[in-house]
């Protein structure tokens, strides 16, 4: 099936395993909760029990150094895409309010990126992603 609309992830590639799995649950959450006509319907097995539901699209992930991602979110920016942001000091808080006051502290140039999500219109989202790789 073919999609109108794209979801990518974007992670550094100089992130440990750990951080990059991280970085990529938080900013799927953030497409889900900022787009919720991207969310499907709830799942349920043959004995009647019942799961979440879940993206009714694929997720692309993509990997890339700290300039690429700058270049993600400022195309996408421009392109008025839905845009999620994971910056590294991030990793040092503890809670939501905590990496809203992170990102809040920082001009939108000089963050230090390590994650980015873009959702928005395919060929949008293929010409802003145009050239990275996709996780290996």
């Amino acid at each position: 099936m073919r999609f109108d609309t794209k979801i990518g992830i974007v992670v550094r590639a100089d992130l440990a395993a750990w951080q990059q799995l991280n970085v990529t649950a938080f900013l799927a959450s953030a497409v889900a909760g900022g787009a919720p006509e991207t969310i499907g319907e709830p799942y349920e097995d043959g004995s009647g029990n019942t799961y979440l539901a879940m993206f009714r699209q694929p997720v692309l992930v993509y990997q890339g150094d700290v300039h690429e991602l700058r270049a993600v979110r400022e195309k996408a920016m421009g392109r008025e895409m839905d845009v999620a942001v994971y910056i590294e000091e991030m990793f040092k808080t503890g809670h939501d309010a905590d990496n809203r006051a992170a990102v809040r502290a920082v001009e939108a140039d000089e963050m230090e990126l390590v994650g980015v999500a873009v959702h928005g219109a395919r060929n949008g989202v293929d010409k802003v992603l145009k050239g990275l790789a996709l996780h290996p």
